[in-house]
């Protein structure tokens, strides 16, 4: 059975990448190495890993992925701090 993970990278510049791989160090690795030069985070480096999540299902990570993408900074945030009151009120 494959494992697949949505993970959350905090970079340089203070944004959020957020992306789906099914092996976490490997892919934060070359995020923090600048393997890809056309990647978000290439010239946001370092990043740090502040969340992620494991998932059976490569279409339930892809779908975590597109939600939590849509969410507001203030949203991501209170959401990786487990700052669930928060998360609740920003979503009204």
């Amino acid at each position: 059975m494959n494992t697949f993970y949505v993970y959350v990278l905090l970079c340089a510049d203070r944004s959020y990448y957020t992306g789906v791989t099914n092996n976490l160090e490997r892919r934060v690795g070359q995020h923090q190495f600048g393997e890809d030069e056309n990647s978000y985070t290439h010239t946001r480096r370092p990043v740090e890993l502040v969340w992620s999540a494991e998932f059976q299902s490569i279409v339930d990570a892809i779908d975590w992925e597109k939600h939590f993408k849509r969410w507001s900074r203030a949203k991501k945030t209170a959401f990786i701090s487990n700052n669930f009151g928060l998360v609740s009120r920003l979503a009204r």
